[in-house]
């Protein structure tokens, strides 16, 4: 099995003080070296360690033992824990940042106020681990360090991961409200299409109207003017 007891060092110590096994066995059950489970075996290793009975927790049994000594090819199995832990609860509050990256959270700020201001102050604290008012004094530029602040990408820093940033983003654009001054472009509706049709015939009646209304005015022109010339 892939996974090592509890307490592994332990474990081998008193593998090696209470059982016949090999170095190889102890040091496939516990996944250790075999050379440091040599140096435990000389004392040059483990040195005030005190051993941890497997069998008493359940992580090993008698007849498991029994067969690897029998056995040097034999490599023991890791029983499965009869103890179930309670899950750990979901620590809820600001995230915890190092203290070699807090004096990085208001560049942090200064990036994700200017760079997403979609995002709300709950969501700023969650993926930097500030306070309301700190995000209020880099807003509003009254932090102390104004001046100095540069703005720097909250995942170059490692104050969150990429997939956090943009998971708390796409929540803000889903819950920003839709503009309604511009709906996009749109196409014209039937009656409006189909209006133009109807009207064409009139169009062209009264363009054939004005048409013969230009020439007989230059008929009229040309008359006049052959009159002058005869004159």
């Amino acid at each position: 099995m892939s996974n090592a007891p509890l307490m592994p060092k332990a474990t081998a110590v008193w593998l090696l003080d209470n059982t016949a096994l090999t170095f190889d066995q102890v040091a496939d059950f516990t996944k250790m070296h075999p050379l440091e489970v040599r140096a435990i075996a000389d004392g040059d290793a483990a040195q005030g360690i005190k051993g941890m009975d497997p069998l008493s927790n359940g992580q090993l049994t008698r007849e498991e033992i029994e067969k690897g000594e029998k056995n040097p090819d034999y490599r023991l199995r890791l029983q499965e824990s009869k103890v179930v832990l309670p899950p750990q609860p979901k620590r809820k509050g600001p995230r915890y940042t190092p203290v070699s990256r807090r004096h990085e959270r208001p560049s942090a700020i200064l990036w994700l106020l200017r760079s997403h201001p979609e995002l709300k102050d709950a969501q700023v604290m969650r993926l930097v681990g500030t306070t309301k008012s700190t995000i209020a004094s880099v807003r509003d530029r009254t932090h102390w360090n104004t001046s100095q602040l540069t703005p720097i990408d909250p995942v170059t820093l490692g104050l969150c991961s990429q997939i956090e940033l943009d998971f708390e983003v796409a929540r803000a654009a889903k819950e920003k409200p839709v503009d309604a001054a511009y709906g996009g472009a749109t196409l014209l509706p039937a009656s409006e299409t189909t209006k133009k049709d109807e009207y064409e015939p009139a169009e062209r009646s009264s363009d054939d109207l004005n048409v013969d209304a230009v020439f007989a005015k230059l008929k009229t022109l040309g008359g006049k003017k052959q009159e002058d010339e005869e004159e």
